[in-house]
Order: C-alpha cells, then structure tokens, then sequence
C-alpha cells in the first residue's frame, strides 16, 4: 500500500504481545471512509513528535500483515516515519466534522455484524455499532498482574538492547487494569450482549481517578461508572468501535467482538433547513 493517510479514531489499552512486547491495537478510516487497523505499534516506545492523537489525520506507509488474514489488518513498514497532520475537532460538542468520517456505514443488528465476520469473503472485523438500548455497565475484579514469564522476556529483551541503560526516564510496561469494564446493550432486534470495554480511554480514565481519590479503586470505579454510564450512556448519542480480537475471529467465536472504542457526541436537536 502507498502511503496512507488515516483518520485514528481508536488506540486499544497495551498488550503483551506472545512475542513478549508491549503493543497497541490503532485503527481508523482511510480519505474513502474504509477502515484500517495498525497493528503492531509500539506506541510509548515512538518519539514523542511522533505519537498521534485520537481524531488527528496521521500519514503512513503500511504493508499488508499477512500474519493476520483479516482484510483490514496492516502493518506500519515503519513507525518512526509517520507524519501527524490536523486534529479534527468536536464542532461545539456535536462532532458534525467527525460523523462526517465515522458515521458513514452503521450496523444496528448484531446478527447481521456477526455473520459478515464469519463469512470468508468478507471477513468484517471493525465496524461502527449504534445500539438500539444501553442497560448495564459492569465492573468485574480481575488479575492485577501481567504473565510473569511474558513480563520476564520483555524486561530482558528491552535490556539486551539498551532500553534502560543510562536513561533518565526507563521504560516502565503499562500496568495492568485490575477490572473488566463492560456495557450490556441491546441491538435493533432486541439481541443482549455483553462485551468488554478495551479502549486506552477507559484505563487512563481509571488510573486518573484513582490517583485523585489516593488509591481508593472503589471511588475510581463509581467515577469511571458515571463517565461511561450515566454521561455517555444516557446523555450522549452513543455509538460503539466494534473489533475482533484475532484468536476469537479466526475461530469463528459466536461473538469474535469487543468495544474497541465509543463515539459520544450530544444528541444534535438543532433544527435543521435543508
């Protein structure tokens, strides 16, 4: 692929990777509104005159990653290299510059989405989602730690190459969320689902909070709750990122999904001429 210019629309909470890395999952919608994943991107590892903004058009050059047969799935052929361009703004709260990229293809029946992603010849895994209902917003304990033999491998490999040595400020691996954020909803047909929240939004919401309320997880979540929730939830017009995680997609899950990210702008009741 020729270089590439893409609207970031979601960067994924890090992960580490089986290759023993710690990696972020981007995606965003091309200039033909088409949307692309990048994947792997060592995001807190690129300079800092490097490292992109949600809504801001970035150019790149992208290889297919043949590693992951799906169609959306490219590779950076080098992340150093991308030139950040113009932020898209959120016209006064109502995002009208935005939908105008977003909102271009919206799915409101789950069934449907599912079956596109099972289906060889089309494979869809990311999609625009508008749930018909919000009803629930879960918060589940889970483990604190990273795989101890995954951490052990990066933290050596970042040694044999000099990542720590004489630097004033070392790379540390993001720490990991401690709970499961997820929204309950229901599509057009009434469908119920369940499905984890993954964005790096809701983890850096989580870490903020809990540093302002000095440590108490359990005030950090009732703050994340009322974000996601009681703001976004019933005061926004929200829609949903949808993405498969790999393993799940190319098993043919009866759900390969997740909430990959979320688009709230207001609901928009001015009244319009034309």
């Amino acid at each position: 692929m020729a270089r590439t210019k893409v609207l970031i629309t979601v960067k994924a909470y890090p992960t580490l990777a089986e290759k023993y890395d710690e990696l972020v999952c981007t995606a965003g919608f091309k200039e033909d509104g088409k949307w692309i994943r990048i994947y792997p991107v060592p995001f807190r590892k690129m300079d800092y005159d490097k490292r992109f903004k949600k809504y801001q058009w970035i150019e790149i050059d992208l290889i297919k990653n043949f590693s992951d047969r799906r169609p959306e799935s490219y590779k950076p052929k080098d992340y150093n290299k991308i030139k950040l361009g113009e932020i898209i703004g959120t016209d006064g709260g109502y995002w009208s510059s935005r939908k105008d990229i977003v909102l271009n293809e919206v799915y409101t029946d789950l069934n449907q989405l599912i079956s596109e992603a099972k289906n060889n010849d089309i494979f869809t895994s990311l999609a625009v989602f508008k749930p018909k209902n919000i009803l629930e917003f879960t918060i589940e304990k889970t483990s604190r730690e990273w795989d101890k033999e995954k951490l052990a491998r990066l933290k050596s490999k970042a040694e044999q190459i000099g990542l720590f040595a004489n630097s004033q400020n070392p790379f540390e691996v993001v720490k990991k969320l401690p709970y499961k954020f997820s929204y309950i909803f229901e599509d057009e047909n009434n469908r119920r689902s369940k499905m984890m929240i993954e964005d790096w939004e809701i983890g850096q919401l989580f870490w903020n909070t809990l540093k302002h309320h000095k440590g108490n997880e359990g005030k950090a979540c009732k703050d994340v709750r009322k974000k996601y929730f009681d703001d976004f939830a019933k005061t926004k017009d929200l829609y949903l990122f949808l993405g498969t995680t790999y393993i799940f997609h190319m098993r043919k899950a009866s759900n390969p999904f997740v909430i990959v990210g979320t688009f709230h702008p207001k609901p928009d009741k001015r009244l319009k001429l034309f």
